[in-house]
């Protein structure tokens, strides 16, 4: 497989529209930094081949090939392989639930020397070529049979992803000698046993089909063919008897029939006439209307006669006077007498709360006077607490004076110092303070005590006045109203009178609605009996309609059961009479079937002569015989013939049996496979351990024993160990052997279409120190100058791509990433 463009559209970080030209490609790069989207292009080769991608984890991934927020990714891919050349195309959709579905997938082998760059204008799929798959399903085997391997060992021989790479290098024996077996289409010599196999089992089944429908070909030799000559002569015979004696036995039946239609249509007036009776209860059906309508017109009486009394009490009650009036008043004359009391109850209270005022205004006063007269001692302590001081203060001047010295406070010269006091006066001064000061604060506490009782009993006060106001204001409303009003004994008899006159006026309402109930129900009545009568009537009118053939008698439309009666005397005469011409009709029908049953056995004696079943149609029978005798006999004819080919046929499928079981045979054992992928296994290895020499610089070469791979180590006295004890380089080194290797060896050798027309590595060569590394690029160098295979490596070394001719480079912006194509 070779690729020769991809087209990318929503494809992962390709959200627009990118093609990849590889068309004079022999050796080329896919560059740029990491994560720009280099391996997603080995992504979209394998995408639109398999449907499925090596990292995305199998088709549960399908959700991974759409770029963010698309709804639809494309992939196109034109490709070579075994010299034809085709084009995959893949899409996938996000649909309304967001589940994500390939929408369409399709393989087409394009004509040959198609111009790719055609692609660029606009082609419909119809003209790309011939449809080899047109759905996901048929995708699997047709791209396994144009690229000739399957999905795993594609990845593992031609695109070589990230992380395995060294999966032939690790796989299973039983793996690597499947893809070996694929590579050089060694499965032909299976199938070849099998197909020899079937078709032993195939020609030896027909052998058996032959035997059986031989030994079933019994009873065709002469003799058989005489005797079916002569039956075919008695039946001709028949056949002239038959019809000879035909018309004879349609004419005798004719006139049975004939006979048998006149007694039918007799027994059937005599049916219809005698099942002409009244229903039952019709005399009733008339009286029934008249005691209905009787009943109405009294429930109607009932309901006038209810309704006229309803009026007469309402009449009354609306002169009775106004029930809510007297009410109101009833109301008046109980607020009355309770607001009274409730009167003279405040004006107590006022008078009561108006003499505690004025003695708690008395109090108040009295306690100011005292808190006045607390106020002037406390004034009184303070100047002589004052004069104290001014006292002492002097005193302690005079300690230092002598006459004639100058004063300290006027600096006048003092002429006698008077004498010190033995006792200060600020200490009694002090206490005599303090003391008016609690008097003070004790007077305004009782202030404030009895200002706050006054306050609390004057605003009692006032709520009180307010209420005596209301109340006197509501006794003097009450008083007008009640002006010239009944006396309450009064007013109650009259409500008695209102309440009577409203129960007899409901008593008189219940009684109209069941009137009137009554009186429905009686028209219904009616209506349920006249509807009785007219379908008395209408049922007459159907009985006697049926009877209009026979000329039924006229009808008096006043009386129903009259009418019934009439209708059936007639029909019971009119059955009397068709009895008595029964009789001569039915010895008739006698006479003519007689007649018919002769010819009838007549012909039933030509049949069992010529020993032939007799059948309603004697001429059909006779021909059918005539038929089957003359089938028989070209049966008898064909199966002689048959049995000769027969015959011939058993010979050749015996020889057929004969040589495909022998070539089974020597198939079966596979030793010729088997030699054939120990040589291709030993090609490869040599191949690849002459590379891994050059790339570790002598120290490895590859070996293998039973399928197993083991590298040699010349630096280690040629120590063999397993592959798995490699270092990441020295893995990438042997891995890179064994594909170069299956690149440029096996490809030569395959038989079928898993030609390895390219190679792409992924990654790995970080790993490389400069050495190994301009040996690789050597090794790939060489490999892409033969010309006859694609060399593609995906790297971000730079020393590596710089060695090779053509370089893809990949870049990414915030919205897609795009390839360009620089070098030759």
């Amino acid at each position: 497989m070779r690729p020769m463009r991809l087209d990318m559209a929503g494809f992962t970080v390709f959200r627009d529209e990118t093609t990849v030209d590889f068309t004079d490609a022999d050796f080329f790069a896919l560059i740029g930094p990491t994560g720009s989207g280099k391996s997603t292009v080995l992504d979209a080769i394998c995408f639109a081949l398999y449907g499925t991608v090596p990292r995305w984890g199998g088709t549960r991934g399908l959700a991974n090939a759409l770029a963010p927020s698309a709804t639809e990714a494309r992939v196109r891919l034109v490709f070579e392989s075994g010299g034809a050349r085709y084009v995959a195309t893949r899409v996938v959709r996000r649909d309304g639930r967001g589940n994500v579905k390939t929408a369409n997938a399709g393989l087409q082998l394009m004509p040959a020397n198609f111009d790719v760059t055609k692609l660029d204008t606009g082609l419909s799929p119809e003209d790309l070529g011939e449809v080899v798959a047109g759905t996901p399903a048929e995708m699997e085997q047709a791209v396994l049979e144009a690229v000739g391997l399957p999905y795993e060992q594609f990845t593992s021989c031609v695109v070589l992803p990230q992380g395995q790479f060294a999966d032939f290098l690790h796989a299973k024996p039983a793996t690597r000698q499947q893809i070996l077996v694929n590579l050089l289409g060694l499965g032909v010599y299976e199938d070849v046993q099998k197909r020899a196999t079937a078709r032993a089992a195939q020609a030896e089944a027909r052998l058996d089909a032959v035997d059986q429908v031989l030994a079933g070909l019994t009873g065709v030799d002469d003799e058989a063919l005489a005797e079916a000559d002569a039956r075919v002569d008695r039946m001709t015979e028949l056949a002239a008897a038959v019809t000879a004696a035909v018309p004879e036995l349609a004419a005798a039946r004719a006139a049975a029939r004939e006979a048998a239609a006149a007694l039918t249509a007799l027994d059937d007036e005599l049916s219809v006439l005698t099942g002409v009776r009244a229903p039952g209860g019709v005399a009733e059906v008339a009286l029934a209307v008249t005691t209905a309508r009787a009943d109405a017109e009294a429930a109607a009486t009932g309901v006038s006669l209810a309704e006229e009394r309803e009026e007469k009490l309402r009449g009354e009650l609306a002169g009775a006077g106004d029930e809510s009036a007297l009410r109101m008043l009833l109301r008046a004359y109980d607020d009355r007498d309770r607001l009274t009391g409730e009167a003279e109850t405040v004006r107590a209270t006022v008078t009561a709360a108006n003499d505690e005022h004025a003695a708690a205004v008395a109090a108040l006063a009295a306690a100011r006077a005292d808190a006045e007269r607390a106020e002037a001692e406390l004034e009184a302590a303070f100047r002589a607490h004052e004069e104290a001081k001014a006292t002492d203060l002097a005193v302690s001047l005079r300690v230092h004076l002598h006459p004639g010295a100058a004063c300290p406070v006027c600096e006048q010269p003092v002429a006698e110092v008077p004498a010190v006091p033995a006792d200060s006066a600020v200490a009694a001064a002090t206490a005599a303070g303090k003391a008016a000061r609690a008097a003070t604060k004790a007077a305004q506490a009782v202030v404030q005590q009895r200002d706050a009782a006054a306050r609390d009993l004057e605003r009692l006060l006032v709520q009180a006045r307010a209420r005596q106001e209301q109340l006197d204001a509501r006794l003097a409303e009450l008083a007008g109203q009640l002006s010239g009003a009944a006396e309450p004994a009064v007013l109650r008899r009259e409500l008695a009178e209102h309440a009577r006159l409203r129960r007899a006026l409901e008593e008189a309402a219940t009684a109209v609605r069941a009137g009137r109930d009554a009186a429905r129900q009686a028209r219904a009545g009616v209506d349920a009996a006249e509807e009785r009568l007219r379908a008395a009537w209408r049922g007459f009118d159907t009985t006697r309609d049926g009877l209009a053939r026979f000329g039924p008698p006229a009808t008096d439309r006043d009386d129903v059961a009259a009418a019934w009666a009439a209708l059936t005397g007639w029909a019971a005469t009119e059955a009397d009479r068709r009895r008595a011409d029964r009789a001569g009709r039915a010895a008739v029908v006698a006479e003519a079937e007689a007649a018919a049953d002769v010819v009838q056995r007549s012909i039933a004696g030509i049949f069992a002569a010529a020993d032939v079943p007799v059948a309603d149609d004697p001429v059909r029978a006779a021909t059918v015989a005539v038929e089957r005798a003359e089938a028989d006999r070209r049966r008898l004819r064909e199966r002689r013939e048959q049995a000769g080919t027969l015959r011939e046929q058993r010979a050749g499928h015996e020889r057929e049996a004969q040589v495909a079981r022998a070539l089974a045979g020597h198939l079966r054992a596979n030793n010729f496979e088997r030699w054939l992928l120990a040589e291709a296994l030993d090609l490869l290895v040599d191949g690849a351990s002459g590379i891994l020499r050059e790339l570790s610089g002598g120290q490895y070469e590859l070996v293998h024993d039973k399928g197993e791979f083991f590298v040699v180590d010349h630096h280690d006295a040629g120590l063999r160990r397993g592959v798995r004890t490699l270092s990441g380089g020295e893995t990438f080194q042997a891995s890179l052997a064994l594909a170069l290797a299956l690149s440029e060896q096996l490809a030569g050798m395959s038989t079928t279409a898993a030609s390895l027309e390219s190679i792409v590595l992924d990654e790995g060569f970080g790993t490389l120190d400069a050495a190994t590394l301009d040996t690789v690029a050597a090794t790939l160098e060489n490999l892409a100058a033969r010309g006859d295979r694609m060399v593609g490596v995906v790297t971000h070394v730079p020393a590596l791509a710089e060695r090779i001719p053509v370089r893809f480079e990949v870049r990414k912006d915030a919205r897609s990433a795009r390839v360009e194509r620089t070098g030759r």
